[in-house]
């Protein structure tokens, strides 16, 4: 399956990946790419098939990863996967990055009841001296005095404003905003009913029904497809024997036939998902919660 890459987004990842790994006279190249906005809008997807398309290989940490309960591990542990990101470039020749997701999540501050804990600072300031020197980063306790390949770093996240200003400052961190156009999101969602047989006029009328839908909708609303599938196969096989029939059944697990689809049923199930969403945004409970224990 061939999977749609937004022209902008492709080009924003190729030429800074490509610029810190070039000897540019005079100009100072910020290691840090950080790519940011709204939810579902399918950011780590669309780098992911950037390096597929560019052959690079991809050092990752998540924003889970950026906190522990050892002050230092995780600072540490930046610097680990980034010296491993280097070695792939020694050892393989090719084209390598580190890619933090959701930094936001992992090293952000929210408001004023978002803790912000040592490593947290520790991360930012690790983050901060690796953008500064990129081909010195050492690990705690040990010193090699032989230069690293330049690493660019590549972080996703929500809202960058979270984050400790020193660190997103223009030297350090070239800033992307990925809003997909409409002819973005018509590309991608082609993508995910490539296998479908939908006609290109039914992808386009789709994504005007649920404009103001994030990317991830149109998936969700694909996945919603099997419900009725999976809903007649636990009837089948009665509920109390579901865990035994999929997990460890001697013939394997079940396989079902591609459900019928059409653009009239996707609109039904996008009705639904977005009627969901409007009924989160309109209880708001923690806002009560949050009252409540004001008081």
């Amino acid at each position: 399956m061939k999977y749609y890459i937004a022209p902008s987004f492709l080009d924003k990842l190729s030429v800074h990946i490509t610029k810190n790994y070039l000897d540019l006279p005079g100009v100072k190249v910020p290691l840090i790419l950080g790519v940011h906005g709204r939810k579902g809008e399918g950011k780590t997807f669309q780098c992911e098939l950037v390096y597929q398309r560019m052959g690079i290989e991809t050092v990752h940490i998540s924003a889970g990863e950026l906190e522990s309960p050892d002050a230092g591990d995780s600072s540490r542990l930046v610097r680990l996967r980034y010296r491993e990101a280097a070695e792939l470039v020694k050892v393989r020749g090719k084209m390598c990055i580190l890619m933090i997701n959701d930094l936001d999540a992992g090293a952000g501050r929210f408001d004023s009841g978002t803790q912000y804990t040592v490593n947290t600072q520790l991360v930012n300031a690790t983050l901060m001296n690796i953008a500064d020197n990129p081909t010195n980063v050492q690990l705690p306790g040990s010193y090699d005095s032989t230069p690293l390949p330049r690493i660019p770093i590549i972080v996703t996240g929500n809202d960058f404003s979270t984050l400790y200003a020193p660190l997103i400052r223009d030297g350090r961190m070239e800033k992307f905003y990925w809003n997909p156009t409409r002819e973005d999101k018509i590309g991608i969602v082609n993508g995910i009913f490539a296998p479908d047989g939908l006609q290109p006029n039914e992808i386009v009328r789709l994504v005007d029904r649920f404009s103001t839908q994030a990317v991830d909708f149109y998936g969700a609303v694909r996945a919603r497809l099997y419900d009725e599938q999976v809903r007649k196969y636990i009837h089948e096989v009665g509920i109390d024997r579901v865990s035994a029939s999929v997990v460890n059944s001697a013939t394997g697990k079940p396989t079902f036939a591609k459900p019928y689809i059409s653009l009239a049923r996707l609109i039904e199930f996008g009705d639904a998902l977005q009627q969901e969403q409007k009924t989160v945004e309109n209880n708001r409970l923690v806002d009560e919660y949050n009252l409540r224990l004001r008081k």
